[in-house]
């Protein structure tokens, strides 16, 4: 072939080259956008999948070799008991073992702004039957209040709350008589100093109640929800995701089941339906589809805490902050403390208990609330943002 028809038959190669490249670009672009556009808007997904690794708990129910290293305090039950496979024992030493993992991530965040602030813990006794496990920490930099709770008390539980019971759809035989009961659970509350962290609460808990015919009724309760005073998304959505993914490997159906009832639970119906936060997941008289199960999720659940909550934690806590923004916090405590007070159902169970130990029953109270007639915010503040979704749960996942 000659150089001449060599270099035709290259300008021609290449002119349809040119052609086909052109017909292509549109392609190439949206192929190349559509790559762009997944690796930007997925960005949070892979940081929370990431989050939740960093931060994962995987507290177990098996008895300790070290118990005095695995607990706050010494159980509150026989160490031979606890030692036995039933749920009163392994539900114990779940919830000593997760107290004791808690307050260390919470005062991990501590030491680094004021390290002489630990937890108080408080280990009690009940005459009736049974004690618990109170450790709070007050007055810290980066935590105002935080109280972990464990309580494992038996006895007579009072007509009075076996009836609130029935009326839950609960089928006894026993009418008019006090009957033997177990309970043992976990209670947390957590007030951040900073306006921009928010506040968490959550509580599982175990119960079984001896019949007058000798049958054993049990169910499993608790849940996990968090208040913020400034909507911050991105860490709503980490918190709402970390509980959907543990809901969904029992059952897909309990995540909106359980936010569904979480945000009609902790609604202030006085206050125009305005929920205390942002919700989370609430449940209770779980007995299907068998026990193990039912303990199984429990514990996920619990397990969850710590990566749903310690990641926001840390984002936020050396966050600057206003006097305004402060005073809106408290005025939102406000709100929280109606709540524990007047609605909610635990609250109103411990009082009612026989022997209740009042201090620990209070200790999700805030150190510092307020009170003010009448609020003067903008419609488009930040504050007034906070509202709307109080107002108007939100699914975030």
């Amino acid at each position: 072939m000659s150089y001449g028809r060599t270099a035709i038959f290259a300008a021609v190669s290449c002119n349809r080259f040119i052609r086909q490249f052109k017909n292509a670009l549109p392609y190439v672009f949206g192929t190349a956008t559509t790559i762009a556009y997944c690796y930007t808007h997925k960005p949070f997904n892979k940081h929370h999948a990431t989050t939740l690794d960093s931060f994962k708990t995987d507290v177990s129910e098996t008895y300790p070799d070290k118990p005095l290293e695995s607990f706050m305090a010494e159980p509150i039950t026989n160490k031979d008991l606890l030692q036995k496979n039933s749920y009163q024992a392994r539900m114990e030493v779940f919830i000593l073992k997760l107290q004791k993992q808690l307050c260390q991530s919470l005062e991990d965040y501590e030491i680094k702004q004021n390290n002489q602030v630990r937890f108080k813990v408080d280990r009690w006794t009940r005459e009736e039957g049974g004690g618990g496990i109170t450790c709070v920490m007050q007055d810290g930099d980066v935590f105002e209040k935080a109280g972990v709770n464990i309580s494992v008390v038996h006895g007579k539980l009072p007509v009075q709350a076996i009836e609130q019971m029935r009326a839950r759809g609960h089928q006894f035989v026993a009418r008019n008589t006090s009957l033997d009961f177990f309970a043992a659970g976990i209670s947390s509350v957590v007030h951040p100093r900073n306006p921009h962290v928010p506040t968490i609460h959550f509580n599982y808990r175990y119960f079984e109640l001896v019949d007058v015919d000798g049958k054993i009724h049990w169910w499993y309760g608790g849940g996990t929800d968090m208040t913020p005073y400034y909507l911050n998304e991105t860490d709503c959505k980490h918190f709402h995701l970390s509980l959907k993914e543990t809901c969904d490997k029992y059952d897909n159906s309990y995540y909106s089941k359980f936010k569904k009832w979480c945000d009609d639970y902790f609604n202030i119906n006085y206050r125009s339906n305005e929920r205390r936060g942002i919700g989370g997941i609430f449940f209770d008289d779980l007995n299907q589809p068998d026990q193990e199960s039912c303990f199984s999720f429990v514990k996920a659940c619990a397990n969850t805490v710590i990566p749903s909550y310690i990641p926001i934690v840390k984002k936020n806590y050396q966050q600057t902050y206003t006097t305004q923004e402060r005073e809106w916090q408290l005025l939102r405590r406000g709100r929280y403390a109606e709540f524990n007070l007047v609605l909610d159902r635990g609250t109103k169970f411990g009082l009612q208990t026989p022997g209740a130990r009042i201090e620990s029953i209070l200790m999700s109270l805030p150190p510092v609330a307020k009170w003010k007639y009448g609020w003067e915010f903008k419609d488009d503040s930040p504050e007034m943002k906070l509202m709307k979704v109080l107002k108007e749960p939100k699914e975030w996942v």
